[in-house]
């Protein structure tokens, strides 16, 4: 597949979307549109149902990106199916086919945001979507921000302006993270502009917003907090790479009149109707729940447990709950695995992996917590207090997934660590007391600790509370080392990804490599060898 360039996108949102080999998004749209252009072009649907589909996009070809890559090396999810006869991601061989996804969705979304501009532009001259484009903005920075956390460079800020030859340039990941937070400012300040608009001023933006929003439903204020949100996340993930920004960046979030999502009330959740991973889990049966995940809440005796996994069902392990370790000879794959616990993510609010009412998380009050102890740690001013960020982080995750109750047990916890794991299958797969591969650390704040054992305490906990949201765990924890994850055991790599330091990033695909994406200047940009062993700009620690 070549992939589209801006100089074919004059060509209709037809063409457009087929070109970009979003099918499904396609038969959606084309759907949503029938009825004729009056229909179509009257109470703003050509803006509205173009911004639906941008968001559904995040959850797009949902087991290609990110549960076969992202979610897997994160730690909370694996797989007994043996693709491609068991050597493939999780044996960090690379699967170009698989990976080839996350730049195709980045282009589907942000194809859609062009139809989105023209459609303004043609079908409604002289009506003001600032804050409907202030969204469209964020979830531009959202889906590209991922783009860049699996490959590094990105093509972002001259995605619709390509050189004379046609070839579009990348961003550098440093660059283009500086992009994303004066992007999600300035959306911060257009959205502050019309949330204070009284309600006779901006009514087509405003209804436009409302009918497109599949998060908020038209909330602008709970908007402004998830863009301050993000701005923070991205702050502190430059927190090794460059310090001073990182700081200028997080005290300028933490002063922000926004505010941050720092309640359940504003969690930031995509509305996607069926969840994908219900038929990936449920009736394929590719996707069940990471061994390390299952170590870590068996050993903390985490009320979330049930909430987040099924009890097994294989005769060896029955009742009990307990993962697949990564990157392991599978033996007879589904035959001898299969039976493991399965995900499940059952919140206070529904079902996120429902088939009806399903949820894609983007950000949640937990995060934002953590994102706030550790820049405690850090010293950045307006933080507050790390243990007091810690702990409410701790009870605003209980309180996403309905163990409130639970949550003060759980904190005063002293002495429990992380359990070893035993595969009953393999004895060759355990992980035994002792190993180095086993954190040590334990639940409850200690002020006496270390700063970097203050810091592996607090991402543990905000990578439980991520769940399930793979690909944010997964850069977390190549940026701080945190948690401390399980290593393969089968590397079939050939050389190019250490099996101690892990994988560090995918690969760029054939896809890429013959686009007219300028791939070589993508590779200048990366600074080493396009194999997932060479660090991303921020992976500094």
């Amino acid at each position: 597949m070549k992939f589209i360039t801006i100089k074919t996108w004059v060509l209709g949102a037809a063409v457009l979307l087929t070109a970009s080999g979003c099918t499904s998004e396609l038969d959606r749209y084309n759907q949503e549109k029938l009825g004729g252009p009056e229909n179509f072009y009257a109470d703003f649907i050509a803006v509205v149902n173009p911004m639906k589909s941008m968001q559904r996009g995040l959850q797009s070809d949902y087991q290609l990106y990110p549960n076969l890559s992202a979610d897997m090396f994160s730690g909370m999810f694996s797989t007994a199916t043996q693709f491609n006869g068991g050597k493939n991601n999780m044996t960090y061989y690379m699967m170009d086919g698989w990976n080839n996804r996350i730049i195709a969705r980045q282009q589907d979304i942000f194809n859609y945001s062009i139809i989105i501009d023209n459609a303004a532009k043609n079908n409604y001259p002289g009506i003001d979507f600032t804050a409907t484009f202030a969204v469209k903005k964020i979830l531009k920075v959202i889906t590209a921000a991922r783009v860049s956390d699996n490959h590094g460079p990105v093509v972002y800020s001259k995605y619709e302006t390509p050189n004379a030859n046609g070839v579009t340039d990348f961003d550098s990941q440093q660059d283009a993270y500086n992009y994303f937070i004066n992007d999600l400012t300035s959306a911060i300040s257009d959205l502050e502009k019309i949330k204070n608009t009284s309600s006779t001023q901006n009514v087509e933006d405003k209804s436009t917003l409302q009918k497109a929003d599949l998060v908020y439903q038209g909330n602008i204020a709970q908007w402004e907090k998830l863009a301050n949100s993000l701005k923070l996340r991205f702050a502190m993930r430059m927190s090794y790479a460059d310090p001073a920004k990182s700081k200028q960046y997080a005290e300028e979030a933490f002063a922000s009149p926004a505010g941050l999502i720092t309640d359940n009330a504003d969690n930031a959740l995509i509305s996607v109707g069926q969840s994908e991973l219900s038929f990936i889990i449920y009736s394929w049966g590719d996707c069940l729940i990471g061994a390390p995940l299952m170590a870590y809440m068996n050993g903390y005796n985490d009320p979330r447990l049930p909430a987040y996994a099924i009890p097994a069902t294989d005769g060896s392990v029955q009742g009990k709950y307990i993962g697949i370790r990564q990157g392991i000879d599978l033996l007879n794959g589904k035959t001898t695995y299969g039976g493991f616990s399965q995900p499940q993510a059952k919140s206070a609010n529904g079902d996120y992996f429902s088939a009806t009412d399903g949820k894609l998380k983007l950000f949640t009050a937990a995060e934002a917590w953590f994102l706030k102890a550790e820049a405690s740690l850090r010293g950045y001013a307006g933080a507050g207090d790390a243990e007091t960020n810690y702990v409410t982080g701790v009870q605003q995750s209980f309180g996403e997934w309905g163990k409130s109750a639970n949550v003060a047990t759980y904190l005063a916890n002293t002495t429990a660590t992380e359990a070893p794991y035993v595969d009953p299958k393999n004895a060759a797969n355990n992980i035994n007391a002792g190993d180095t591969q086993l954190s040590t650390v334990t639940i409850a704040w200690n002020n006496t600790d270390s700063t970097e054992r203050k810091l592996e305490r607090i991402i543990t906990q905000k990578w439980l509370a991520l769940y399930p949201n793979g690909p944010e765990a997964w850069a977390e924890q190549r940026r701080t080392g945190y948690p401390i994850l399980f290593k393969i055991r089968q590397n079939d790599s050939g050389g190019l990804i250490s099996t101690d330091a892990m994988i560090r990033r995918i690969p760029f695909t054939t896809d890429t490599k013959n686009s007219l994406f300028n791939y070589s200047q993508a590779l200048q940009y990366l600074g080493g060898a396009d194999t997932g062993g060479t660090k991303l700009w921020w992976d500094k620690k």
